[in-house]
């Protein structure tokens, strides 16, 4: 899977008849297996631990002895789910993100780059990867996109790529098995799990809200792992019925608070099944926060022991995917990444070792990692025909007069999108936004150059009275959603990004006022993680100064295309009912009651 000495040379180093390459005195080991802490030194030979406690017989004139200065001696921490494009940050500079706060493992599915880029995406990435300090374990996606209807993607990840894809020594399993699914009988889906048995992989999961009848069904295709669970009692229904579950909090769903009480309150005893993930985060979010150390800590706020909380965060993750025998403790065979850590009860780190080297200190890296050189592949504008005003009308039968529409409603919860109906007016058979009644305008439109396809649907609550917001990253598909006030602003905003193979973008009155490059697949840039804080920061508050009162008004727009989000999706195939899987029309017929015919605010404006 990664590179180490062979066997025969192992074997000869763990017997002290070749000297270690590093050796770490004075610290206390945590030993996650055994649950204990005591002294004990630690032996590597080049990227491997081969031996722990009295490691005297090891040390050569050449070895490099360090230093533990009575610190604590942690495993490397463990991500079981993190979709690293959704930081926006390359490989290499998510490496330069996570790194320093410990994090050396992150399971991840590379499944924005795989729907751009298709296999020959997700293989540069973990090329890229190879060359940093964050160790990516690969999930190969059930299928891409995890959209429903299907929208329109650069490549559809298929059964045929599986059989690919569950080769490659990175893969650790089925990523993202979404339940839906599993139980509606999806036949890619159900191959790629076949495809799994063959060879000996788990199968990880993706099942909010399962319980009962359905998460029975589910579990019968062999899932493994879940880190989908809104509360602890869907956590200890999914931890009775056999499951590994991952606890998540990301920069945008906080479910660690209420999901440790599985841990605390519910099955105490069966905390080792039990692990933690971050999903989705952001630079700005991790930089003041922290990445799963922040979860460690918080697990230790709400009660949990640290041994336990960091058992979580190494060997518990290890186990449920299946790589217990590469990472997750400080044992012999295993990779050396080793944390440095002042004080268990408040877990920050001092010193990172990865692979047998000291690659970070006091919260910066102290090795210089550099990005490839990129391919046509991953970069370039986007093949789309240009955008204009006309595509974000919205037409209806009704020539002149109030019509009844649809809105999605932005509620307090970003992974909650209920309905709003309110009255429009038409004009010319084309229905206008009414920024008076807060509804402006959102569309998704097909970057891909397959079909040109560019639904354009109504949001209500979003607070946006002028200008227009996009993003060409966005999952699932990666293509672009816009939010505006006015089709001309809507149409700016799309043609910049376009035309600058993809980010984020602000503008108003036909001026671009914020831009974030974002060149690799139109999703990550190679950044570095405080300028892409500075930029989130920049771009959030040029929408706030527009009216905008949504807290992450670009994470809302990227979470918009995600239809496994209740109750409303738009993606490039229309307007979804998620509830009942199907594409609606936003426009629901004449409408009544209409109050503001003379409002500036109601009808299209041009320049």
């Amino acid at each position: 899977m990664f590179y180490q000495p062979s066997t025969s040379t192992l074997v000869a180093a763990g017997g002290a008849k070749i000297p270690s390459t590093t050796v770490v005195r004075g610290g206390r080991l945590v030993n996650v297996v055994s649950a204990e802490i005591y002294p004990a030194d630690i032996a590597i030979y080049e990227n491997t631990i081969v031996a722990t406690g009295d490691v005297s017989a090891y040390i050569a004139d050449d070895t490099e002895v360090i230093d533990a200065e009575d610190q604590y001696l942690v495993p490397g921490l463990f991500d079981g789910h993190q979709h690293i494009e959704c930081s926006k940050l390359s490989i290499t500079s998510a490496a330069k993100l996570l790194v320093p706060f410990g994090t050396t493992n992150v399971v991840s599915g590379l499944d924005q780059i795989l729907v751009v880029a298709g296999l020959d995406g997700a293989e540069a990435f973990l090329r890229e990867s190879q060359q940093t300090p964050l160790r990516v374990l690969w999930g190969a996606p059930c299928r891409t996109p995890y959209t429903m209807p299907t929208s329109t993607v650069g490549h559809y990840f298929s059964p045929e790529d599986h059989r690919v894809g569950q080769q490659w020594p990175e893969c650790v399993g089925v990523w993202e098995t979404v339940r839906e699914f599993v139980t509606e009988g999806d036949e890619q889906v159900l191959a790629a799990i076949e495809i799994a048995r063959e060879n000996r992989l788990p199968v990880l999961g993706c099942a909010p809200m399962a319980t009962g009848v359905a998460l029975s069904s589910y579990l019968c295709s062999g899932v493994r792992v879940d880190h989908e669970s809104y509360d602890s009692e869907e956590c200890l229904e999914k931890l009775r019925n056999g499951m590994y579950v991952v606890i998540r909090e990301s920069s945008f769903a906080h479910f660690l608070e209420e999901n440790i009480r599985l841990v605390l309150e519910h099955a105490p005893r069966a905390a080792r099944r039990v692990s933690f993930c971050t999903d989705d985060v952001v630079a700005s979010d991790v930089l003041s926060r922290g990445h799963i150390d922040n979860m460690i800590r918080m697990a230790v706020v709400a009660g949990i022991d640290p041994i336990t909380a960091i058992q979580m965060a190494t060997i518990n993750g290890a186990e449920a995917y299946r790589v217990d025998h590469l990472v997750g403790s400080i044992s012999p065979g295993r990779l050396a990444d080793v944390l440095f850590v002042p004080d268990l009860s408040d877990f920050r780190v001092a010193r990172v070792m990865a692979n047998g080297k000291v690659v970070a200190q006091n919260g910066a890296l102290t090795v210089d990692i550099r990005a490839p050189n990129r391919d046509h592949l991953l970069t370039g504008p986007f093949p789309m025909r240009p955008a204009t005003a006309a595509d974000f009308m919205v037409p209806t039968d009704v020539p002149d007069g109030p019509v009844a529409v649809l809105a999605i409603e932005v509620t307090d919860q970003i992974f909650v999108r209920k309905r709003r109906d309110v009255t429009l007016i038409a004009q010319s058979g084309m229905v206008a936004p009414d920024l008076d009644q807060d509804v402006a305008l959102v569309s998704v439109l097909e970057r891909y150059g397959k079909n040109s396809n560019r639904p354009t649907a109504f949001i209500a609550d979003f607070g946006l009275h002028s200008g227009a917001i996009a993003t060409s990253t966005a999952p699932d598909d990666n293509n672009i959603v816009v939010i505006g006030a006015t089709p001309e602003d809507m149409a700016v905003a799309v043609n910049h990004l376009a035309s600058n193979g993809g980010g984020q973008v602000v503008v108003d009155q036909g001026e671009v006022v914020q831009f974030l490059p974002l060149p690799i697949g139109g999703i990550v840039s190679d950044l570095d993680p405080a300028d892409m804080a500075l930029k989130e920061e920049e771009l959030d508050q040029a929408a706030k100064d527009r009216g905008c009162r949504v807290e992450w008004p670009f994470m809302y727009l990227f979470f918009l295309p995600i239809t496994a989000i209740p109750d409303y999706a738009i993606t490039d195939v229309g307007l979804v009912d998620v509830l009942a899987m199907e594409v609606i029309d936003p426009v629901l017929g004449p409408g009544s009651n209409w109050q503001s015919t003379n409002s500036s605010n109601s009808t299209f404006r041009s320049r």
